[in-house]
């Protein structure tokens, strides 16, 4: 997978190239306020792209955040890709100053991925789940559950990248992508899971665990 063991993820090298450089040219020009300015959005779009190492918990029906952020949803909600039906979600929405690598919530295989063209609402309002540019991916574990994860755009962020193509067999708190600029990410769990986060809490991408999964027969 992508953006293993680096501490910037590549996607983030252009852009602190580009304000890396302004901040150099109005130097050169003497132009010292702009060249502060455009070093401090430098050093800040260094830390936006950071991309720590995480550890996830063991255990192979515990499902963790994908996302760094805070908990804005938990409860019931239809999910509309793929299940068609009501189950559990979980929302959380991540500011621009949250870790923005986005992680896979639990051990399976992409059965399959959908990407919406949409709107760009702040991601924390109600719709923006529904109306915003969206990816849904579809993720069976070898235990047979099914969840979904959908990263979704916000008012700011117009680049959502995914990694792992269909078919793909994906593991715990690997690296699955990242949205550009404050975001959300939804989980959708199956209903016989148990929610073990609630709203507000703060969650860690890879590491925070969002429910446990019912053992099949």
């Amino acid at each position: 997978m992508k953006n293993e063991g680096v501490p910037i993820v590549k996607e983030g090298l252009p852009f602190i190239a580009l304000v890396g450089v302004a901040s150099v040219g109005f130097a050169i020009g003497g132009i010292w306020p702009l060249s502060l300015l455009f070093l401090l959005l430098t050093l800040f779009t260094v830390y936006f792209f950071r991309n720590p190492e995480r550890l996830a918990p063991i255990g192979s029906l515990l499902a963790v955040s994908p996302a760094d952020g805070k908990v804005i949803f938990v409860g019931k909600a239809v999910e509309s890709d793929f299940l068609k039906e009501e189950v559990q979600k979980v929302s959380i929405f991540m500011s621009v100053f949250d870790v923005h690598v986005n992680r896979v919530p639990l051990d399976g295989t992409v059965r399959n991925m959908r990407y919406h063209r949409g709107r760009f609402m702040a991601a924390f309002e109600e719709g923006a789940s529904e109306e915003n540019e969206r990816n849904a991916m579809l993720i069976e574990t070898p235990k047979g559950h099914l969840l979904v994860v959908v990263q979704v755009a916000g008012l700011i962020a117009r680049r959502i990248v995914c990694y792992p193509p269909i078919g793909s067999f994906i593991m715990k708190g690997q690296r699955m992508g990242l949205i550009r600029f404050g975001s959300r990410c939804d989980v959708y769990l199956p209903n016989d899971a148990e929610v073990l986060v609630k709203m507000g809490e703060r969650v860690v991408g890879g590491e925070t665990i969002l429910g446990k999964l019912a053992e099949k027969a």
